[in-house]
């Protein structure tokens, strides 16, 4: 019993002690950026979304219609990712990107935002950087910014803070 005990314990360990690392791992990669302007395709795990990957039903959410006259469009995507809890990296011309860590071990995740104002749309990519699986905590996030970036666009569409 002792043996099976020592066993279980050490695997428990090990278990944790491979999770710290992954984290450290996570936590000093770099956004992936863009690849000839577009999002980067997700890659092939289920632990990514994106809207520029048509032709990856597994990976696919919808890209979000482009809001007319919409002022500061890039700083109200910062603003929305940082209530959602995101840290902004990157805010410029057309593209914004943000870290998500996970409370426990702090796993970091991308997010990124792309507008396209010729296709009048906004695509979105989330992503684990490490591991495999993330029992769907991008496609979530994704979901979670959709709403939170509707909400704000009707507050601004009521308040009159269009160009």
């Amino acid at each position: 019993m002792k043996i099976l005990l020592l066993i279980v314990a050490s695997l428990v360990v090990s278990a944790v002690v491979l999770l710290f690392v992954l984290a450290l791992v996570s936590r000093s990669g770099d956004l992936p950026g863009l690849v000839d302007g577009h999002l980067p395709a997700c890659p092939n795990r289920p632990n990514c979304v994106c809207s520029e990957c048509p032709a990856d039903p597994d990976h696919l959410v919808e890209p979000l219609p482009l809001p007319h006259g919409v002022v500061d469009l890039e700083s109200r995507i910062g603003m929305t990712l940082t209530r959602m809890g995101g840290e902004v990296r990157i805010e410029r011309d057309n593209y914004v990107a943000a870290t998500f860590s996970s409370p426990l071990f702090g796993f970091v995740d991308d997010f990124q935002v792309r507008v396209d104002p010729e296709g009048r749309q906004i695509h979105l990519r989330s992503a684990s950087r490490v591991g495999y699986s993330d029992g769907g905590v991008n496609r979530k996030r994704a979901t979670r910014f959709r709403a939170q970036w509707q909400a704000l666009l009707a507050t601004t569409e009521s308040s009159g803070n269009y160009q």
